[in-house]
């Protein structure tokens, strides 16, 4: 069949292109970390300001995906790679690859537009206490306690598996009888474990600020090391550890939360 075999110049147009997208949203990101509209990537702007709720939600969520394709696709990249691999010998190789990224991206998106209107809630129900500082301390400390904790339940531990496994999990989930709907369900289901994986690492993200380079880089990689290396199991207990005692320190003022 013409245009079913993969040539060389498939695989180079192929890493360019993955490159530029990451590079590309790194770049948006401190363009906009650095403008004045820096404040719209994190929740201390959430519920204040002239534009209504729906503009800042679609703003939001814009550049959250953005930091999405920034801090988690590269350690998705062995199962991109895997999936590429398998349907190098198809016509809509490229077709199935851009639904596979939609899927994946789109669990992301949604996860986004959950988090901005709980945070939207929770501003609402702060501003009504008497003491909104010593709340959004107390709300600090207690993020941090659930990203903590998180690290040990049987649920992280089990979406940290499938996302370590490209292998067994495409097997398991590629079925390829309807191509394009089943590329956009693999990338659907494995954003769906990668979320499992990291919700409460990316919690942490969206209240420190999305444009915060500094601290994309580091959860970034943290995440990453977790899920595609061979000795990212080791991390989970002492990262868990780490996240429990900061959160003791903010409870008791020892320490800031960078998002206060």
């Amino acid at each position: 069949m013409i245009g079913a075999t993969r040539t060389p110049d498939d695989a180079r147009w192929y890493r360019l292109a993955l490159g530029a997208l990451v590079l590309s949203a790194w770049a948006a990101l401190a363009v906009w970390g650095a403008s004045p509209f820096a404040g719209l990537l994190s929740h201390r702007e959430n519920g204040a300001g002239t534009l209504p709720l729906l503009p800042r939600l679609a703003i939001f969520v814009a550049g959250w995906t953005l930091m999405t394709i920034a801090m988690m696709l590269p350690s998705s990249l062995p199962l991109i790679n895997l999936f590429r691999r398998i349907v190098a010998g198809r016509a809509d190789r490229a077709q199935l690859l851009l639904r596979l990224l939609a899927g994946y991206l789109a669990v992301w998106a949604s996860f986004g537009v959950l988090a901005y209107l709980g945070d939207a809630a929770l501003h609402g129900a702060v501003e009504r206490l008497p003491n909104a500082v010593a709340a959004s301390s107390v709300i600090g400390s207690a993020l941090l306690l659930l990203a903590g904790l998180y690290q040990f339940t049987p649920l992280k531990q089990a979406c940290l598996t499938q996302c370590r496994s490209p292998y067994s999990f495409v097997v398991e989930h590629w079925r390829g009888r309807h191509a394009a709907r089943d590329a956009a369900r693999l990338g659907v289901r494995h954003g769906l474990f990668c979320a499992g994986c990291c919700w409460t690492l990316m919690l942490l993200m969206f209240a420190v600020g999305g444009a915060n380079l500094g601290w994309m880089l580091a959860l970034g990689a943290v995440m990453g090391a977790e899920r595609a290396t061979r000795w990212g199991r080791q991390l989970s207990a002492p990262l868990g550890i780490a996240l429990i005692a900061w959160a003791a320190l903010v409870l008791t003022r020892w320490a800031p939360f960078p998002g206060a």
